[in-house]
Formats: structure tokens, sequence, C-alpha cells
């Protein structure tokens, strides 16, 4: 009998995890976390940072800005930088790279970075905003057990001559160029 009544009994209804959505579902809940980061950063007050979606019809592709800190090498310089979310985002940190030229000891030629949350020490609750705000704090306290740019990294210590090679390096991006 029992037999027959759990036959008749209508299905289970089994509640999804977040990884058993379909992709057009995580595909929502990412742009949805996204359209949140945007306004977030259109709220915040935090100066020197800034990104914001290179399309309407694009919200996986940024472009943002970051502004060299006051008092140190950096100052008054100005850096484009392109963000590409994944479309698991925020369970896989975005690729982040400097498009101006970034003299640092934890940025190559190519415009990588080496940042621990950018990587092996990413977490889900990081969002745009605190990314831009590491970054940003990054060009006036780099990593120098950890750099990219060996001969950025040599130099730090020597305040003049880094910021000689940083002003050979830099080049500010204008509205016209890509």
């Amino acid at each position: 009998m029992d037999q027959l009544s759990s036959s008749l009994a209508p299905p289970r209804t089994s509640h999804k995890s977040p990884a058993a959505t379909t992709p057009l579902e995580g595909a929502g809940s990412v742009t949805k976390r996204l359209g949140n980061e945007l306004m977030t950063l259109m709220m915040s007050s935090s100066a020197g940072i800034s990104a914001f979606p290179k399309s309407d019809a694009n919200l996986f592709e940024w472009v943002g800005t970051i502004e060299g800190v006051s008092g140190t090498v950096y100052s008054g310089l100005t850096f484009k930088i392109s963000i590409t979310f994944p479309p698991n985002y925020p369970y896989v940190p975005p690729t982040i790279k400097f498009d101006t030229p970034c003299y640092h000891p934890n940025v190559d030629l190519a415009g990588n970075i080496c940042l621990d949350i950018l990587q092996d020490k990413w977490s889900a609750v990081y969002s745009v905003h605190t990314v831009l705000l590491s970054l940003q704090s990054l060009l006036g306290e780099p990593n120098n057990a950890s750099p990219l740019n060996t001969d950025a990294a040599n130099l730090w210590d020597s305040p003049s001559e880094f910021k000689t090679e940083l002003r050979k390096h830099y080049r500010a991006s204008t509205e016209n160029s890509n």
C-alpha cells in the first residue's frame, strides 16, 4: 500500500542550488549583479576610481579609470583599464588589464596585473568597487615580494629613478584613443 500511495503522490519539487541554474538563468543573475555594482559605483563617493560598461549592449565588458593617489609617484596620473566579466561572475574573478601603460612592480608591460584578490584570493563578496580601490591602493603600495615587472620592483626604493622610468612608459589616454 505504501508503494501505491507513494507512486500516486505528486512528484517532489527540488530547490535548485546556484550551481544548478541553466546558463540563461545564470546570465540573468550575473546581469543583475553587474547592474547593482554599476549603481553602487555611480553612487559612490570614492575619489579617483570609475568604471562603466563599454556599451549598453554588453554588460560583461567594462572600461574603468584609476587615478594615482596624491603623495605617491602616481599622483596626477590617470590609468585606463579594461574589465571583462566571465559568465560565472562573481564566483570567478573578472579579468582586468591596464590599457594605459603602467610601469609598476605588479603590472607587466602588457598590462597584466599580479594582485592576489584577482587570482587565488578571489571571493564572491568582492565587487568592482572593492577591486578598483584595491588597484588604486596597489599603485602606491606594491607587493615587491611578488613582482611581474622585476625592473620596476628593483627601482621602487629609489623614488626619483622610479619616477623617471614611470614617465618614460606612461602615455595619457585621450578621449579619441582606443
